[in-house]
């Protein structure tokens, strides 16, 4: 019986611990149940695949594993009342402790357990029943709902940044449109974003897996092409101060690394300017010089440019790509067209909780 109880106990406080509760507490079982998923998906792949073959087969790997999470939740419920009805009333056998059990867990009534034991088990097991799928039924909307929300500011930056986004677009869109004078807002309005995804991918890390509805869209590209052309406009554009761009690198690469501790990617805790990033020298140049091309002003000094550049990136580089690659995103220049040496998802899913 002790068995059974502690089965029902542990699934119980996996269940609540991703619906209820308001933080991200890694669980043994939902990580358990998306790595195998995953897995499954890995073999379904093969060994090569193409983008579009990846991103077909990627599109239903969150929702199927938190759908499969979430049987696992009333199985394990189920499977552990079982063995405590059989063992409080043995006499029945296993075969009609389970026909109990999943008379209790789903309210059927058409079966009725002998003793007290057996009937205070069986009004504990409706009660728990009842409490899933009220958490089923509360935390699918909210899922859909933050999901709803980061795609709205990943579709709006298509219109401002190109397909695939890039940060050096959606500065050269804006000067060109003469709409420079309004990024601040553009700042603001993505460090919301960033704080809304913080607490969505944390509480509900399912939403890291869940893709956007085209293909080519994500959230970690619009990420990357958001925080490189703030770094920009900080320390490459020859304007005056914009707090708001700062502020915006700030919230995002605090919102990556507390999704990237959740999934316990390591990245250098204290980077500091003049650490190697994974942008080269060249490429930035290359950047630069199409600034220069559609009319942007560009401080003098290119050296210090690069390095204030550089010094902004590496807040944000490690935890970006690692995710990008979690994630399986797709292509997007800096962010998604490279990779960590070393870095696996399946093992690194594999890792025990942080606690």
């Amino acid at each position: 019986m002790l068995a059974g109880l502690a089965m029902v106990v542990t699934t119980v406080l996996s269940a609540v611990r991703t619906t209820v509760l308001p933080r991200g507490v890694p669980s043994r079982l939902s990580r358990f149940v998306f790595v195998l998923v995953r897995w499954a998906f890995r073999v379904r792949m093969g060994r090569a695949p193409t983008y579009d073959l990846r991103d077909r087969v990627y599109a239903s790997y969150g929702p199927f594993a938190l759908l499969l999470l979430l049987q696992s939740w009333l199985l394990l419920v189920y499977a552990g009342f079982a063995l405590a009805q059989w063992a409080a009333e043995p006499v029945r056998g296993i075969g009609d402790a389970f026909k109990i059990s999943g008379s209790s867990l789903f309210t059927l009534g058409f079966d009725v357990p002998q003793g007290m034991l057996p009937t205070a088990l069986t009004f504990v097991e409706a009660s728990v029943g009842l409490l899933l799928v009220a958490l089923l039924i509360s935390y699918l909307p909210a899922i859909y709902g933050a999901f709803s929300r980061r795609e709205a500011m990943v579709a709006k930056l298509e219109v401002r940044a190109g397909n695939p986004p890039t940060g050096s677009e959606l500065l050269v869109r804006a000067w060109r449109l003469e709409r420079f004078d309004r990024l601040s807002a553009t700042w603001a309005e993505t460090e919301t974003w960033f704080v809304d995804i913080e607490e969505t991918h944390t509480s509900f890390p399912a939403l890291v897996f869940f893709r956007s509805p085209q293909p080519e869209h994500s959230w970690i590209t619009t990420a990357g092409a958001v925080l490189d052309s703030a770094a920009f406009l900080a320390a490459v554009v020859d304007v005056p101060r914009d707090v708001e761009a700062e502020l915006c690198i700030r919230s995002g690469y605090l919102s990556l690394r507390r999704i990237a501790d959740f999934f316990q990617i390591p990245y250098p805790p204290d980077p500091r300017q003049g650490d190697p990033i994974s942008v080269s020298r060249d490429e930035w140049d290359t950047v630069v010089d199409d600034l220069v091309s559609a009319g942007l002003p560009i401080r003098a000094d290119r050296d210090q440019a690069w390095r204030d550049w550089a010094g902004w990136r590496v807040n944000y580089d490690h935890p970006l790509i690692a995710l990008g690659m979690l994630a399986q995103a797709p292509y997007s220049p800096w962010s998604t067209d490279r990779s960590l040496a070393g870095f696996r998802a399946l093992p690194l899913l594999l890792r025990k909780p942080f606690r």
